[in-house]
């Protein structure tokens, strides 16, 4: 299982949120190439990078995210507002290894079915979840559509992967949900990426035990919740 420093941008800034309210910034940092480079130089063996502007409809960090991908030499997965196809194409062309579709996956399979033909192996979808049910744009729309049923769809398509996000515990450190990952994990034919509640290395542990394939690491990493060392060494691959 590969751990991934989560990299938040909001107005210029990395940010760690508390269940996604853009309100609710527990964390703020104002060089976002240096906190990418300082999680890397730790051992962090991969970074997921989040536009919550563009995933907001509010304006876009894309310079600042085409600056950390100049700076760092490790895998990095961007999403958050891509919903075009000169999004998704600067992204690949920029050098991600994989990029993130949320909310169009969700609403246009035509187009998920064009892209992940185009880019085998490069598309990742997210599932953010509420309650297990879908939510949209940048977590603010639910959707009556239930996480398994759409996990179960999206094995028809060949994506590279499928990021789950547990909004409920995101940034507040409770723990993961055990049994939604659990869940998510027999639905999916494809690898699983968690993300929401991780608090410590026993929900790593958790998580991989019930083969996941990846974890996003964001409050528990920017708070020293989680043992760094330990992450870099047993979670690398």
């Amino acid at each position: 299982m590969i751990a991934y420093a989560a990299i938040d941008l909001h107005h210029g800034c990395v940010v760690q949120l508390v269940g996604g309210d853009t309100d609710e910034a527990r964390v703020e940092l104002d060089d976002p190439v240096a906190v990418a480079k300082s999680w890397v130089d730790a051992g962090i063996a991969a970074l997921h990078i989040v536009d919550l502007d563009a995933a907001l409809g509010t304006g876009d960090n894309r310079d600042i995210v085409d600056a950390i991908l100049a700076a760092v030499d490790v895998p990095v997965h961007v999403g958050g507002g891509v919903r075009t196809d000169e999004a998704l194409e600067h992204w690949i062309t920029a050098g991600v290894l994989r990029v993130i579709i949320g909310t169009r996956a969700l609403q246009d399979r035509e187009w998920l079915r064009d892209v992940t033909a185009r880019y085998p192996d490069r598309i990742i979808v997210a599932a953010d979840v509420r309650d297990g049910f879908v939510a949209t744009h940048g977590w603010k729309q639910s959707t009556p559509i239930p996480m398994l049923e759409y996990l179960q769809e999206l094995n028809d398509f060949p994506v590279a992967g499928v990021l789950v996000t547990d909004i409920s515990r995101e940034g507040q450190l409770l723990g993961v949900d055990t049994a939604l990952f659990a869940a998510a994990t027999e639905a999916s034919a494809h690898p699983l990426i968690c993300s929401g509640g991780v608090a410590g290395m026993d929900d790593l542990e958790a998580l991989a035990a019930h083969g996941a394939a990846g974890v996003v690491l964001g409050m528990s990493l920017y708070t020293g919740r989680i043992d760094l060392p330990a992450v870099a060494r047993e979670y690398a691959r």
